[in-house]
């Protein structure tokens, strides 16, 4: 068994590479080539929490997956990880464990990838400023993805706590100073909303972080952080204003994700205003954006099968390369 941490995994596996592990996960899920029931949640509401198994196997890949979960919002007020997590990989051929790896950091990356992939196959071509909303553990990758992905020229940065705000972007301009971009926090959540080509929330939020009435026409939205029906990010006007709604996986959506469950609820929107899978946008089955005035949404909870091929391949890389520790 091969033993992957997060310094293990950045030296062969990049955001570009997780956008397109993302991308084939996502095929495989519209051609029926993946198995990934639901996942199992556990809540904690002590600590308005949830514990999360997500099992998945694919016939093409010779593989399985498991990754267990925790969801601790609050973590990042004690300076700790939000979503701890491991992902145990198997060979498909023979049941036995192949690697262990820091599920945290691969969740990071197969999220921050969602968003990308969304971006790549949804937003305009130019798209010169980004917002994102929220700065918790997922946030980097998100910020990391939107740069890959579409290379916005500003990205606006708002958390309710804006010392956060402040600290994340001073740092992410550090870190991320290669994709050339100006990272800075915004005030408000208009202001960073306000014009704005793209748009990624990531927030545990149970109330909308953002007003429909701020998102400019042509905008691509990337919801991710509504992942129980309790929460929402979403104004949900915005799916009145919105000509497309996309998501990771449909069945997830509508079992999870409190953005589409409460407008569904209040009769806002109807599921005939869904259309359809991303996965079925990168298979070429359904368009993506045909108008530069369109504004697009895309709702992902998360899938196991994102965590499968993006753990595959990051095994197979780290084998080929000698990374890891083999215990």
């Amino acid at each position: 068994m091969l033993l992957l941490k997060r310094e293990d995994i950045d030296r062969v596996f990049t955001m570009r590479d997780a956008i397109d592990a993302v991308r084939k996960a996502f095929e495989l899920m519209c051609e029926g080539g993946c198995d990934a029931p639901l996942r199992t949640n556990i809540q904690v509401p002590a600590y308005d929490a949830s514990i999360l198994a997500m099992p998945a196997y694919a016939a093409e890949l010779d593989a399985m997956s498991i990754k267990v979960i925790s969801l601790f919002p609050h973590n990042i007020e004690k300076g700790l990880p939000s979503s701890p997590a491991q992902v145990m990989l198997f060979d498909g051929t023979t049941g036995l464990v192949t690697a262990m790896m820091d599920g945290t950091y691969v969740t990071q990356l197969r999220t921050g990838a969602a968003s990308g992939a969304a971006f790549e196959l949804l937003a305009k071509k130019d798209c010169p400023v980004g917002a994102l909303i929220g700065t918790g553990g997922q946030a980097e990758k998100q910020l990391e993805a939107m740069l890959t992905a579409k290379a916005p020229k500003e990205v606006r940065v708002f958390d309710m706590n804006t010392a956060r705000a402040e600290a994340f972007a001073a740092k992410m301009q550090e870190k991320l100073a290669r994709y050339g971009a100006m990272i800075r926090a915004a005030a408000t959540s208009g202001e960073a909303v306000r014009g704005a080509d793209l748009l990624i929330t990531v927030t545990p939020s149970h109330t909308p972080v953002f007003d429909a009435a701020d998102v400019k026409p042509g905008a691509t939205i990337s919801c991710v952080g509504a992942y129980q029906p309790f929460m929402q990010e979403m104004d949900p006007q915005i799916l009145v204003r919105a000509s497309k709604l996309y998501f990771d996986n449909r069945a997830a959506v509508l079992s999870e994700s409190g953005d589409i469950l409460r407008p569904l609820a209040d009769g806002l929107i109807t599921e005939a205003d869904f259309t359809g899978d991303l996965g079925d946008v990168s298979l070429g089955r359904i368009p993506g954006r045909e108008r530069e005035d369109e504004i697009i949404v895309f709702e992902t909870v998360g899938v196991a099968a994102q965590d499968l091929v993006t753990a595959k391949r990051i095994f197979d890389r780290a084998s080929a390369e000698g990374v890891g520790t083999v215990w």
